[in-house]
């Protein structure tokens, strides 16, 4: 039969145009809409330091997160050993050097596979009750316990439930992912030969971040091989402007994270035409600032036999 006008109006409404909005919608699921006020300084200053953690450029995300004036004070204090200041901001930062120690280790991946294999090889139940386990337990700490402030406690919450969903569904007990991420993570600890805390001070503070970058890769890599693509993480998040008065502003930011949405809100403030999260700005000021001085202890009140004795002595003396 030949096509009609009326044949192709058929067509078109009942196959090309419901295709046209599948597409659609498949299009706005690749690549979501931006949030309002994306343009702005503010936003595009939080998008700027997920690019370089998203590029492992750790060194580039110390120097784009605080004023330039701190450089050169931070870096003194890394080397006094007074401040370990960005990796501070890390969660567990006090084991950074004992896991960089057990990684470079000679044979470190027999010893490693060997524990991995007497613990948790094939432990998958337990291992997902391991993760929800510890996950109601950590947003209850984030929401009650330690120093964070408001906003940091509500991002915090949502990263520990997100990281514990992630990991309860995460193939944890597989020897080979974990084999293969061993290796990798090894691999990179030896490359940055920082395993003591005389290695950080002598590398300083960029030239450790600079060492590290490698490490962050490997992370990566190896838990994206359990499906938590921190890459991903990183390109897909997206900022926006909630309020801003003079040099103080408040950005929304959502990203992915596993199969979870995160969604908060961060300070910032501007200084020298700059904008820096306020959070990075405490920390890094509080890891710069000269130790305490030591306290004044006044001298001690001589006893009765003392003073006897001092007076005797000027006695003698005249």
């Amino acid at each position: 039969m030949t096509p009609t006008p009326t044949n192709h109006a058929l067509l078109l409404r009942r196959l090309v145009l419901p295709m046209c909005g599948l597409l659609l919608l498949a299009a706005c699921k690749r690549e979501p809409l931006e949030l309002q006020g994306a343009a702005s300084e503010p936003a595009a200053a939080v998008r700027q330091l997920a690019g370089y953690l998203q590029r492992n450029d750790l060194a580039g995300f110390a120097r784009a997160a605080v004023p330039p004036a701190y450089h050169a004070q931070l870096e003194m204090a890394w080397r006094e050993n007074r401040s370990r200041w960005p990796l501070t901001e890390l969660p567990l930062d006090e084991r950074l050097v004992p896991l960089l120690a057990t990684l470079a280790a000679p044979e470190s991946e027999k010893a490693l596979r060997r524990s991995f294999g007497n613990q948790f090889a094939r432990q998958d139940r337990d291992l997902r009750d391991a993760a929800r386990a510890l996950g109601l337990f950590g947003v209850q700490y984030v929401r009650n316990e330690g120093d964070y402030t408001d906003d940091e406690r509500h991002h915090y919450a949502q990263i520990v439930a997100a990281l514990s969903a992630w990991a309860a569904a995460a193939p944890l007990g597989d020897p080979a992912r974990a084999h293969a991420g061993i290796d990798r993570l090894a691999a990179a600890a030896r490359q940055a030969d920082l395993a003591s805390e005389q290695a950080l001070q002598a590398a300083g503070m960029q030239g450790s971040l600079q060492r590290l970058a490698p490490l962050s890769a490997a992370l990566k890599a190896t838990v994206a091989s359990y499906g938590l693509d921190l890459d991903a993480t990183l390109s897909h998040l997206r900022t926006g402007l909630v309020e801003q008065d003079g040099d103080n502003a408040r950005v929304r930011i959502h990203y992915p994270l596993g199969g979870t949405e995160i969604d908060t809100v961060v300070s910032l403030e501007r200084r020298d035409g700059h904008w820096y999260l306020s959070d990075y700005l405490r920390q890094a000021e509080e890891a710069m600032a000269p130790p305490p001085a030591p306290p004044v202890v006044p001298p001690a009140d001589p006893g009765p036999a003392d003073r006897e004795r001092s007076r005797d002595d000027r006695t003698a003396t005249a």
